[in-house]
């Protein structure tokens, strides 16, 4: 079993791999970066080709979604992207909060960001910026952020909980985020689970749609829906590189599925969390302390 450090360095040097690769170079080998024996980045992306603000060099194909079409973002808004790559999303956030607004992307891989500025000093923008950073400790102040978006990243997090505690950390009361992720229905082959190239290609890292909604919900979040659920069929010359020709077809007949979801929730107006316990303070009131 990887520890969560080990997790986190195979996905900083896989995806420092694609962002050296151009979205054409990752999908034309037969199976994504680095040839046939590896995942397809690419199978699960959806097209932004006519969506406002979309800058197509910084569209690596790594999504799962498109998390702005349900995020209600609105001009003047402040914006974070988590995960936010060589800024795809980050910029179509850009063309709604329009010129009075900010958008700030995170990541955690260092060639990401490097290639999120270069596009972005390009574009000009000077209310769009780029931060190294990780998801469970986000280099961000306290309820700052009206709008926080994220595409097919969370679940590549190994503590989600604290993800989902440090987005309702930086979002104002009254804030909202929308998140296209990969979750599961139903139980995933282990060899799908253990393979270190499907935890880098969102797969392994995905956990039960339950699950998923039971951690946001004891974030704190309310308002909690799924306004998108689409199944992901993995094609079966990459499903065998991690499984036998039975297990495949035990798989598929089984009715268990990988999907992308788009997930939207609220942080509630008066910035409470009623699922936190305070720790912090003294039990000093009348009939609580021994």
């Amino acid at each position: 079993m990887n520890t969560a450090e080990e997790i986190k360095q195979l996905v900083r040097e896989k995806y420092g791999e694609i962002a050296e690769q151009s979205k054409e170079t990752n999908a034309a080998s037969c199976c994504g970066v680095g040839g046939c024996s590896t995942v397809d980045y690419t199978i699960m992306s959806e097209d932004y080709s006519a969506t406002d603000g979309y800058v197509a060099d910084a569209d690596l194909g790594l999504g799962c979604g498109i998390p702005t079409e349900f995020a209600q973002i609105e001009q003047g808004n402040v914006v974070l992207d988590l995960g936010a790559g060589a800024g795809n999303d980050a910029f179509v956030a850009r063309a709604l909060v329009g010129s009075k607004g900010k958008v700030i992307g995170v990541d955690m891989t260092e060639a990401m960001v490097e290639k999120a500025r270069i596009n972005n000093d390009t574009l000009g923008f000077n209310n769009v910026e780029f931060r190294l950073g990780e998801i469970e400790k986000l280099p961000v102040g306290a309820g700052i952020i009206d709008v926080v978006i994220s595409n097919c990243v969370l679940n590549l997090v190994p503590d989600k909980r604290k993800a989902f505690a440090e987005i309702f950390r930086v979002m104002k009361p009254g804030g909202h985020f929308s998140v296209s992720d990969i979750i599961l229905k139903g139980n995933l082959p282990e060899g799908i689970r253990s393979a270190a190239e499907m935890y880098a290609g969102c797969v392994s890292g995905a956990i039960e749609l339950d699950e998923y909604l039971s951690i946001i919900n004891e974030a704190g979040f309310v308002n909690v829906s799924v306004p998108k659920d689409r199944k992901i069929t993995i094609p079966v010359d990459i499903l065998s590189n991690y499984l036998s020709s039975d297990e495949i077809a035990e798989f598929n007949s089984s009715g268990n599925q990988i999907a992308s979801v788009t997930v939207y929730g609220e942080k509630p107006s008066d910035g409470n969390n009623p699922m936190k316990v305070q720790t912090d303070e003294p039990c000093c009131g009348d009939g609580c302390c021994s």
